[in-house]
This record gives structure tokens, C-alpha cells and sequence, in this order.
């Protein structure tokens, strides 16, 4: 059964050069550890770690992968920046279908879109409430898929855990 966490970018500083410059401020950085330290006790390694391109993103994977001992490269993909559910959605659905586990680090209002529109409302309570009260920086939810990634489908995934990280 596939695992899929989906992340929103952690804290960032309020102004750059371009928006997708923007980087992490020191507790966006802090958050991006403890969310990394978190899915690491959780169990979760993922084989699979599609990133958005911007900084903010891209700097939250790295943080969050050092603080839980992975090695594994993120797969920055720029199409992740202004990316519409429907859209991530077909990234998911191109997955290595030989993954089990895969992260997934993008932007707001897309995250937390993505995030309700998989849950198929049967998972942890208190992981429906997180995801209900919004999805903050650093807010993750982590989800088991009843099939293969390229048949994963709105409403069809069970919510197993929510967290946001707070460093």
C-alpha cells in the first residue's frame, strides 16, 4: 500500500528578489527539522521526495531530510510552483509505480487543497481536525493510498496522520 506525505513549505521570509526566491526564515528552518524529525519516528522514509522549485520549498526538503538522516536527492519540479490540485495529482499518478513511499513539498492554497480532496473522511480524528483548522507552514499529512499511484484518486486515501512542524 503506497504512503504518500503532502507538505506545505515551511516559514518564509516575507520578501525577496521574486517570490520564488523567497527563502526560510531561522524558525521556518526550525519547523522544517522538527517536521523531518516527526516523520522519521512516524516511520516514514520516502523513496520519492517531489519538491517544488522555489527556494522555500526546496530549502524545507533540505532541512527536513537532514534533521531524519535521509539521503535522498528531492526531485525539484517547477511545474510543483503554481500547480493546481489537478495538476499535482497527475505528478502523483506519474510516480514510480516500484516507490512505496513518496513526500511531496509545494505551496498553499494548492497543499491544503490536495491534502482534503484525498482523504476519504474514515482516518484519525485528530488528523481530520488539523486539516480542518487549516494547513499551516510546515503542516503535513500523511496518507495511505488504497492502490498504485497511478490510480490514486480524489477522496479515496485514508489520512493517517496530520503534524505541523514547530521547531
Amino acid at each position: 500500500m503506497p504512503r504518500l506525505v503532502v507538505m506545505r513549505h515551511a516559514k518564509a521570509e516575507p520578501w525577496a528578489a521574486s517570490d520564488h526566491a523567497r527563502r526560510l526564515t531561522a524558525r521556518g528552518t526550525a519547523d522544517a527539522e522538527a517536521a523531518g524529525r516527526w516523520l522519521a519516528d512516524f516511520g516514514f522514509t520516502p523513496e520519492v521526495a517531489l519538491v517544488s522549485g522555489a527556494a522555500r520549498t526546496r530549502d524545507t526538503w533540505s532541512a527536513a531530510a537532514e534533521a531524519a538522516g535521509w539521503d535522498l536527492p528531492g526531485t525539484f519540479d517547477e511545474g510543483l510552483y503554481s500547480a493546481d490540485p489537478d495538476t499535482v495529482l497527475d505528478l502523483i499518478r506519474a510516480l514510480d509505480e516500484h516507490a512505496s513511499t513518496a513526500m511531496l513539498i509545494g505551496h498553499n492554497p494548492t497543499m491544503a487543497a490536495l491534502a482534503q480532496l484525498l482523504d476519504d473522511g474514515t482516518g484519525e480524528r485528530p488528523a481530520t481536525e488539523l486539516l480542518l483548522r487549516g494547513f499551516p507552514t510546515a503542516a503535513l499529512a500523511v496518507f495511505e493510498l488504497p492502490d498504485s499511484w497511478q490510480d490514486v484518486a480524489y477522496g479515496e486515501c485514508l489520512l493517517r496522520a496530520a503534524h505541523v512542524g514547530r521547531g
